[in-house]
């Protein structure tokens, strides 16, 4: 019975550490992604600090990645940034991929 008990601990333990991972990872994403529109939209190193918060802040209107698009997206438009919602979503996967990368490497 007692190993049961300790595999089960485990598995609990395993899970939220995998989902504290996956929160980190997103959130790293939607910086890098932030960074990446506000260099699209010119703005100054304390606006692109400022920005990339806000987008990291957007993920939490609701589940899944459709409030970040949707931001960065119509923030982009309203700039008059010459791109529509399948470069945004690229540059969400890119920016995905280096997210997992600096979090694996700690950088």
């Amino acid at each position: 019975m007692t190993d049961f008990k300790d595999r089960e601990r485990g598995e609990e333990a395993k899970f939220a550490m995998d989902e504290e991972t996956a929160f980190r990872v997103a959130a790293r994403r939607n910086r890098l992604l932030g960074q990446w529109a506000a260099e699209k939209m010119s703005l100054t190193p304390e606006e692109t600090e400022a920005y990339a918060k806000a987008v990291v802040q957007a993920d939490f209107e609701e589940a899944g990645d459709e409030d970040v698009i949707r931001k960065v997206l119509g923030d982009l438009t309203a700039a008059g940034c010459d791109i529509d919602e399948a470069g945004v979503r690229a540059a969400l996967a890119e920016m995905a991929i280096e997210a997992r990368r600096q979090f694996m490497t700690g950088s």
